[in-house]
C-alpha cells in the first residue's frame, strides 16, 4: 500500500506503461508539486470523466516538467501499474492524497496468448492501410502480453469510456476479449464509412468530369460554328429545379442526357427540347383549393342559370361528399379521386356548356373546355408518337396544361358527336380517361409517364344520348337537361339574354326596355324550342333595330312586329286535325321534343300500305302493326280493298324510334271510322299487336314540346307514369296526363265522340 498525491485526468486516460504529455492546471500542478517535493516523483492518475473519479488509477512517475511552445506548463509522465484507490489522508501541499494499493497482473493463459495473436493481427492489419511501419515494427517485437493489452491506450478511434473500461479491467483475458471486439467493430465501420466515401467521391468525380467535357463540348461546337440555341443548356437545371414527380424527373434526366449527346444539326434535337417544354410547362404541383361553401356555390349555378335542378342538386351533392372526404382526411391528391364524371345530355342551347363554366366557378376551380365534334382519330385523345413529324400531347394533356392545376373541371363537349377513322377509335381512348378505377395512371403516347387524372373533375355534354358509344356511357353519370318551361325562358331572357345583348349592341336601359309580355311572346310564336339560343338571336335582333333609331324605345308585345315581323309559329293542332286521319303525335329529335302530324288517307287501288316521310325501320314496323291490329280488332272494315297511304309530314328530319305506335292507330282509327281527333290531344307510345302500349324514353322533353304545342292533354303509356316526376309543377298543372296501357283507351279518349257527325273512308 502506497500513499500519493492524485493527478486528476479529465476526460482522459492513463494505461501502464504509457507516456503522455498532461496540461498543468491548479489541480495537477498541486499533484506534481506535491510528488516532486516529496522525492518519489510518482503520482496516483485518476481518470475523471463527466466530474466522476474512478475506482482505479495508474500509479505514473513523473519524467518530465517543461513548457509548450506556446508557454503553457506541462508534465510528462508514464504509467507503471494499475492500483486500487483507498481512503484520502493528509499530505503536504494543496494535492489531494489517497491511499493506494497494487493490482496484481493476471496470469497470462493459452486463451490469453491466442488473442494477443490475433489481435496483433487485427493492429497490423488496421496500421497497414495508413503506412505506420514503424508503429508496426514496436507493436511486432512487443512480447509482454500485458503490454500488448494496454497499448491500446494509444489508438486513435478507442473512446474515453472504452479506455476507461480497460484500466477497470483487471483480468488480461478479458482485458484482449474486449479489444478485439472492439477492433473488429471499428473496422467494420471503417470499411462502410470507406464504401460511403468511395461512392461520393466517384460522384463528384464524375460530375466534375461531366462538367468539363460539357465546357469542351460547347467550345469545339463554338469553333464550328455551331453556336448552342439560347436556353439549350438550361434544361438540366430548369429539370433539377423544377418540381416533378420521381418518375417523371427520370425520364426527363434522360432525356435531357440524350440533348446533350445530340448533334444540334439533328431532328432529334428538336424533338426533345418539345418534349422537355411540355413536360415542364405540366403543373405536376399546382391545385387549387375547392369551395367548401354548398350556400355560396348553390348561389353561384343559381345566379348562372335559372331552373336545371337536377343538375345542381348533383354537382352539390358531388361537393359535400368531397367536403366529407375531406373531413376525415380521404381525399389526397394524386390517389384515387371520387371519380365523378357527370354527362349533360339534352338539345341545343339549354346550357350545358355554360353550365360547366358555372360548375368550375362554384368550386373554386379552373376551367377548360375540349370540344370533341367531329374528332376521328385516336391520337386526338392519347396524343401522337413522338416519332411522327409534328407530334403533339392529346387533348387531354393540352387540358391540363392550358389549365394550370392538375384539378380543374375539363368539359368535353359534344362527346356523341365522336366517330371512329381509319386511325382508330377515339372513344375507345376515352375510355381510361373517364374510368375511375383507371385514370389516375393515364398515360398519353407523347409524354410515356403517368399522370393522374383522378382529381378532374369531368363533364359531357351531348345532344343525343343514343349516339353516345355504350361503353363510354356506362363510365358517366346521365343528367338530362330537357328544354325550359315558358315561363324559365322569359326568366333567363329578362336576368341573363338582354343584359348581355344590351351590353354587345352598345346599349342601356335607357335606351330600350322590353316587356315580359314581348319576351313570353318571342320565347312561343317566334322561337318555338327546347332551349334559348333561338330566343338569344331574337333578342340581338330587336336591339340591331333599336340601335338604328335615335329615341327611346319600348318594346312589349302590340310592337313587337315591328322589330321582328309576322311571328313564325302558330297552334295548328284543330287546323291540322280538323279532318279525320290525322293524329298528333309526340317524339324526341336532337333539337329537343317535337310535335309530329301523323296523316292516312285511303284511295282506290291495290290493298297495300305506302309509307312516305324520313322513317326508319321501326317507324315502318310500327305503321304495320297498327294496321295490323285494327284489323285484327274489326276496326279497318271501311279500308278494306282501298289503298293505304300513312304520311308524316316534318321535312327531311331522320324520324325514328318505338314512340309512334299509338299515334298511327289512332290515325288510321280516325280514318276508318270518320271521327276526327281531338285537337288538344297529343300522344306518344308504342303498340303491340295485343293492343297493349309499351313504355317509351324522353317523356320530360316530349311534354314540354306539347306544352310549347299549345295541347292540353296528352296521352303517355301508363308505365311512364314514374316519369312525371320529372315534369316541373307548373307544367303538369296546365296538361291533362293520361297513363293508359290499352290502344282501345287510347282511342276513346283521343277520338271525337261518337254522336258528332262522321263520313267513313270507304263511303
Amino acid at each position: 500500500m502506497a500513499t500519493l498525491p492524485v493527478l486528476p485526468l479529465t476526460d482522459d486516460v492513463l494505461l501502464p506503461r504509457m507516456v503522455t504529455p498532461v496540461e498543468l492546471d491548479s489541480a495537477t500542478q498541486a499533484a506534481v508539486d506535491a510528488a516532486r517535493t516529496s522525492g518519489d516523483k510518482r503520482v496516483l492518475a485518476v481518470p475523471r470523466i463527466d466530474g466522476v473519479y474512478g475506482p482505479v488509477g495508474t500509479v505514473a512517475v513523473i519524467e518530465q516538467v517543461g513548457r509548450l511552445p506556446s508557454g503553457e506548463p506541462v508534465a510528462v509522465i508514464r504509467g507503471l501499474h494499475r492500483a486500487r484507490i483507498g481512503s484520502g489522508v493528509s499530505g503536504p501541499g494543496a494535492a489531494l492524497w489517497v491511499e493506494s494499493t497494487e493490482i496484481e497482473d493476471s496470469p497470462a493463459t493459452g486463451k490469453t496468448r491466442e488473442l494477443a495473436r490475433e489481435y496483433k493481427a487485427l493492429v497490423r492489419a488496421q496500421l497497414q492501410k495508413r503506412g505506420a511501419w514503424q508503429v508496426i515494427d514496436a507493436v511486432e517485437r512487443m512480447t509482454d502480453l500485458h503490454e500488448i493489452a494496454d497499448s491500446s491506450g494509444y489508438s486513435p478511434w478507442m473512446s474515453v469510456e472504452q479506455k476507461r473500461k480497460l484500466l477497470d479491467e483487471t483480468d488480461l483475458t478479458a482485458r484482449l476479449e474486449l479489444l478485439v471486439t472492439w477492433i473488429k467493430e471499428h473496422q467494420a465501420e471503417e470499411e462502410v464509412s470507406e464504401k460511403i466515401n468511395s461512392e461520393v467521391r466517384e460522384g463528384l468525380e464524375k460530375t466534375q468530369r461531366d462538367f468539363l467535357l460539357r465546357q469542351q463540348l460547347a467550345a469545339i461546337r463554338k469553333e464550328l460554328g455551331e453556336d448552342e440555341p439560347e436556353g439549350a443548356g438550361d434544361y438540366r437545371n430548369r429539370v433539377e429545379e423544377a418540381t416533378l414527380p420521381e418518375k417523371v424527373r427520370e425520364a426527363a434526366m434522360r432525356e435531357v442526357g440524350r440533348l446533350e449527346r445530340a448533334s444540334d444539326a439533328s431532328p432529334e434535337s428538336g424533338w426533345i427540347r418539345t418534349w422537355l417544354d411540355t413536360v415542364l410547362e405540366m403543373p405536376w404541383d399546382v391545385t387549387t383549393e375547392d369551395n367548401t361553401d354548398l350556400t355560396e356555390a348553390r348561389a353561384v349555378l343559381d345566379a348562372d342559370h335559372a331552373g336545371l335542378d337536377d343538375v345542381k342538386d348533383r354537382i352539390l351533392e358531388y361537393l359535400a361528399v368531397r367536403n366529407r372526404r375531406a373531413a376525415r382526411g380521404l381525399h389526397v391528391v394524386g390517389g384515387r379521386g371520387s371519380g365523378a364524371v357527370l354527362a349533360l345530355a339534352g338539345p341545343p342551347g339549354v346550357g350545358k356548356t355554360s353550365l360547366g363554366e358555372s360548375v368550375a366557378r362554384a368550386l373554386g376551380r379552373k376551367f377548360v373546355r375540349v370540344s370533341l365534334g367531329g374528332i376521328r382519330d385516336e391520337a386526338e385523345i392519347r396524343g401522337h408518337r413522338r416519332t411522327y413529324v409534328g407530334a403533339l400531347p392529346g387533348r387531354i394533356v393540352r387540358a391540363i396544361r392550358e389549365a394550370g392545376s392538375m384539378n380543374p373541371v375539363v368539359l368535353l363537349d359534344e362527346i356523341d358527336k365522336i366517330s371512329a377513322g381509319y386511325a382508330g377509335d377515339p372513344a375507345a381512348a376515352l375510355l381510361e380517361v373517364l374510368d375511375p378505377a383507371q385514370n389516375h395512371t393515364f398515360r398519353d403516347h407523347y409524354l410515356e409517364v403517368d399522370l393522374d387524372l383522378s382529381d378532374v373533375l369531368f363533364l359531357a355534354t351531348a345532344n343525343v344520348v343514343e349516339s353516345i358509344p355504350g361503353p363510354l356511357l356506362d363510365r358517366m353519370e346521365l343528367v338530362t337537361l330537357d328544354g325550359y318551361t315558358e315561363s324559365e325562358k322569359v326568366s333567363i331572357a329578362r336576368d341573363h339574354l338582354w343584359p348581355r345583348q344590351l351590353d354587345r349592341a352598345g346599349l342601356t336601359t335607357d335606351d330600350v326596355t322590353i316587356t315580359d309580355d314581348a319576351l313570353s311572346k318571342i320565347a312561343v310564336e317566334y322561337t318555338r324550342e327546347a332551349g334559348v339560343r333561338q330566343l338569344e338571336r331574337a333578342l340581338a335582333k330587336v336591339l340591331r333595330k333599336v340601335a338604328v333609331r335615335n329615341d327611346r324605345v319600348a318594346v312589349s308585345g302590340t310592337n313587337l312586329t315591328e322589330f321582328l315581323g309576322r311571328p313564325r309559329f302558330f297552334f295548328e293542332s284543330a287546323e291540322r286535325t280538323a279532318v279525320p286521319g290525322v293524329a298528333t303525335g309526340l317524339a324526341v329529335t336532337g333539337a329537343g321534343g317535337d310535335v309530329l302530324f301523323i296523316e292516312a288517307t285511303a284511295m282506290p287501288g291495290e290493298g297495300g300500305l305506302t309509307l312516305t316521310g324520313q322513317l326508319g325501320d321501326v317507324m315502318k314496323e310500327s305503321a304495320q302493326i297498327a294496321l295490323s291490329y285494327l284489323r285484327s280488332h274489326d276496326l279497318a272494315a271501311p279500308l278494306d280493298g282501298r289503298r293505304l297511304h300513312l304520311h308524316v309530314p316534318a321535312g327531311a328530319v331522320p324520324k325514328d324510334g318505338p314512340s309512334a305506335g299509338i299515334t298511327m292507330v289512332t290515325a288510321l282509327a280516325s280514318l276508318a271510322s270518320g271521327r276526327p281527333v281531338r285537337p288538344e290531344v297529343g300522344m306518344t307510345g308504342e303498340v303491340t299487336l295485343a293492343g297493349r302500349v309499351l313504355p317509351i324514353g324522353g317523356v320530360k322533353q316530349k311534354l314540354l314540346a306539347a306544352h310549347r304545342a299549345g295541347l292540353t292533354e296528352v296521352i303517355i303509356p301508363a308505365r311512364n307514369e314514374p316519369d312525371l316526376d320529372d315534369l316541373p309543377a307548373e307544367i303538369r298543372q296546365q296538361l291533362t296526363i293520361h297513363a293508359l296501357a290499352d290502344v282501345a283507351d287510347v282511342l276513346e279518349i283521343a277520338l271525337r265522340p261518337a254522336a258528332a257527325e262522321a263520313v267513313p273512308a270507304a263511303a
